[in-house]
């Protein structure tokens, strides 16, 4: 029996992304995020949705781009800070001790310590209410080449993403591979 329990946030879990940006003096700023992902295959393009209220949201709208990087559970009280202060009082980089790297294809800082930093290009904002989502056409992602697998792609065991649990406002690790998409489902094809 499913019990209702309201319209309210109840998908989970969400990723946990740290968006890069440069202030209007070149300062680099990041905040993290959990609404975000995957919105179009070709072309590559990623959403975010912030508020805002956020100084990220003013560099985006006036730079045209931003970066996304992800980080690994090694970093989870690093991640967590660019998410409790806001870039307007606090530089966040000096903060950490991590390291802001310009992008090679966008005017925008990733965190070189992070294992996946993707770069993208603003392509436009929608207003949805209490956020704002940006769609970005990824136009370049970079991963720790000893988290890359034989086919090239990110190694998830390696990489080590961190999920976020609104519900009880929680981090999470990722859990095993319970099997291969596209063909565990197979057996039910009667064709």
């Amino acid at each position: 029996m499913k019990k209702s329990i309201g319209a309210k946030l109840a998908f989970s879990p969400l990723p946990t992304l740290v968006i890069g940006t440069y202030n209007a003096d070149m300062e680099p700023n990041v905040m993290t995020a959990s609404f975000g992902g995957i919105v179009s295959a070709a072309p590559p393009t990623l959403g975010i949705s912030i508020r805002k209220a956020t100084l990220t949201y003013e560099n985006i709208i006036r730079n045209e781009v931003f970066t996304v990087s992800i980080p690994s559970e090694n970093y989870i009280k690093e991640m967590d800070y660019f998410g409790i202060v806001t870039g307007k009082n606090n530089a966040k980089f000096l903060d950490t001790g991590l390291t802001a790297t310009k992008g090679t294809f966008v005017d925008a800082p990733y965190v070189e310590e992070f294992p996946v930093n993707i770069e993208c290009k603003l392509i436009k904002p929608i207003e949805l209410g209490s956020h704002i989502q940006f769609i970005g056409e990824i136009v370049e992602v970079k991963v720790n080449e000893e988290m890359i697998d034989e086919k090239g792609n990110s190694d998830i065991a390696k990489l080590k993403p961190i999920s976020f649990v609104g519900n009880d406002y929680s981090y999470y690790g990722l859990g095993d591979k319970l099997g291969k998409a596209f063909s565990i489902g197979k057996d039910f094809n009667r064709k």
